[in-house]
């Protein structure tokens, strides 16, 4: 009876054919065994899926060297995977709460402008949507300031665009480019005429 209420409501279910593990050995299912070969095996049915392989880290700063990224972020979550990603990626990474302290920490960097300034656009306490454009004028195009928030934020993520945020993430993709992001911005540049 159940049945042909499905039948009758245009779903259709079969006995599941199981006989596809049989085939997650080496001959992959597809006709084609690997033979030796660097693919790994593909489960049928399914496409090949890419790992994501985080970057070397960069070689390890020295003690007095000056921080290339700022994070506003206080969620506490977040706060801790962006101190982790650094420490492993040798990229040093200074919390500010503030525009005052941010300007202080910069101040005692000398001449290097950071490289990245990372912000959690739902942090309320930063303003990020008054201070972004504050810092894009100050810091100019040496500078990539990226915000990550919810979503289904997208009035925010469009906001936050138009006052000169570089980048916009949902939470998930800035968690999985994190390590990427971090190494590209903290490599430090040779410095023209610094042969020690």
């Amino acid at each position: 009876m159940g049945r042909q209420r499905q039948e009758q409501q245009g779903i259709f279910t079969a006995p599941m054919d199981h006989s596809y593990r049989a085939n997650m050995g080496m001959n992959n299912g597809n006709g084609n065994g690997n033979g030796g070969g660097s693919r790994a095996p593909r489960r049928p049915g399914f496409s090949a899926s890419y790992p994501v392989v985080d970057p070397e880290p960069l070689p390890a700063p020295r003690e007095d060297a000056a921080s290339r990224v700022f994070a506003f972020v206080e969620d506490l979550f977040f706060l801790s995977k962006i101190q982790d990603t650094g420490r492993k990626m040798n990229v040093k990474v200074e919390f500010v709460k503030n525009e005052k302290e941010l300007t202080e920490r910069m101040k005692s960097n000398g001449e290097e402008k950071p490289s990245l300034i990372i912000f959690d656009l739902n942090n309320a306490n930063a303003k990020p949507l008054t201070l972004i454009p504050k810092l894009k004028s100050k810091l100019k195009k040496g500078t990539s300031i990226i915000g990550f928030l919810s979503h289904v934020q997208g009035d925010l993520k469009q906001k936050a665009h138009e006052v000169g945020c570089d980048m916009v993430l949902p939470r998930s993709a800035f968690s999985q480019n994190l390590p990427q992001l971090l190494r590209r911005h903290g490599a430090i540049e040779a410095e023209p005429g610094a042969a020690e």
